[in-house]
């Protein structure tokens, strides 16, 4: 049975319209609460199921203010029923019918969840309107409060997975700007498994790596994390080259679990004496080159992704010469794999470069910044992968785009 009324004479023309389930087997119940409901002057749709069976299915079709549950149906009864309601629909308030020899019952109720109790045969209009009113308001409130906790939640596990993914350069000697940037691919979503890190050697030689752990979310970000941080080790431990990439990809397998995941990676090591930077690309694409002329995409040797084919270890080595002023920018696929301003072609390499030559001469944070709210503007808020992106800058000016 559905029905559904408009206000009553006299009551406030702006009063919600409450959608409420009556779960209810006694057809004379059940017309009773409808009929206090046409008296509380209150606007609803009713919408009556006479079984938990036949409530579930109610839920799972839309949205519902309040029900209305009596406590003895045919196939649940009791406590049991509320702990069913609130699985059903956590957010929603619950208001229990009891009779009136179940002295306990709605004190009971309210202890497993529910947001108030009316006995039958002694309810009023009245008190039926303000029971409704508050029981609403009080699962609104709890939604709420909820919502803003997981917010809370959600920004304390980024900024501590940030941490890990974003570390402070270590730089002892090295005059190289460095400018790094990381957006997760969805709003409110977690940071990715995308990751980079800056480090001065011992030798003087700036090392760098971008990569990007498959998939997203927790598992892929704990795996960049963990990768960030041997990478870091490894680096400072005198580690380089394929023999440093040997020794991720074990342990991304030992960390990865029985998960398939598999990452992606760019190392880069930067001679200012020497005026060359060195490549390793495990399944990554190349960087981009900044010089007074122009920017383009370096030309370097492929070597196979981390935890594709265990035990291959090709990486390839390439030596880029640099010009005495320039930027070297690497980063991930977020950057080039949303459209550019269709519906179908993606930005790609081609589109990334035709953009940064259109953008005006700017500081490298702010050109980066630029770059990437141009590149967010073409994708018009479709979805796109996570994005990070590493400049290093070197020279006695900054690099022109």
């Amino acid at each position: 049975m559905t029905g559904q009324t408009t206000a009553a004479p006299g009551a406030v023309s702006d009063n919600p319209m409450y959608r409420i389930l009556l779960i209810e087997d006694d057809p004379g119940d059940a017309l009773l609460v409808e009929e206090l409901l046409h008296d509380t002057g209150l606007r609803f749709a009713l919408t009556t199921r006479t079984t938990l069976a036949e409530a579930r299915a109610e839920l799972a079709g839309g949205p519902i203010d309040c029900i209305f549950l009596d406590l003895h149906l045919p196939d649940v009864s009791g406590i049991d029923a509320v702990t069913a309601v609130r699985g059903l629909a956590p957010h929603t308030a619950v208001i229990v019918l009891t009779g009136l020899s179940e002295d306990r019952a709605g004190t009971d109720a309210m202890a497993a969840g529910a947001q108030d109790y009316l006995v039958k045969g002694k309810v009023e209009p009245d008190l039926l309107q303000r029971t409704l009113r508050y029981a609403v308001y009080r699962s609104q409130t709890e939604r709420a409060s909820a919502e803003a906790q997981a917010v809370q939640l959600r920004a304390e596990e980024n900024a501590r997975l940030e941490r890990g993914l974003l570390p402070q350069p270590i730089l002892d000697t090295s005059t190289v700007r460095v400018t790094s940037r990381y957006l997760p691919g969805a709003t409110m979503a977690l940071l990715g498994g995308d990751f980079l890190d800056v480090v001065e050697g011992d030798d003087g030689l700036l090392h760098a790596v971008v990569g990007d752990v498959s998939g997203h979310g927790p598992d892929a970000a704990a795996l960049g994390v963990c990768l960030r941080i041997a990478w870091r080790s490894l680096v400072l431990g005198g580690h380089c080259g394929d023999d440093l990439l040997h020794l991720m990809e074990r342990i991304l397998i030992a960390e990865r679990g029985n998960q398939q995941l598999f990452a992606t990676c760019t190392l880069l090591t930067l001679d200012q004496e020497a005026a060359t930077a060195t490549l390793h690309l495990a399944g990554h694409h190349e960087p981009l080159l900044t010089a007074p002329e122009g920017t383009w995409e370096v030309t370097a040797a492929h070597g196979i992704a981390l935890g594709i084919v265990p035990g291959v270890h090709s990486w390839p080595s390439t030596v880029v010469p640099l010009p005495a002023a320039g930027a070297l920018t690497l980063y991930t696929d977020g950057l080039t794999e949303g459209h550019n301003g269709t519906k179908e072609e993606r930005l790609g390499v081609e589109g990334l470069l035709a953009l940064i030559q259109k953008l005006p001469s700017a500081d490298p944070a702010a050109h980066v910044d630029l770059l990437i709210k141009e590149t967010h503007a073409l994708n018009a808020g479709r979805h796109s992968d996570d994005l990070a992106v590493l400049r290093l800058d070197w020279g006695s000016r900054p690099a022109r785009p």
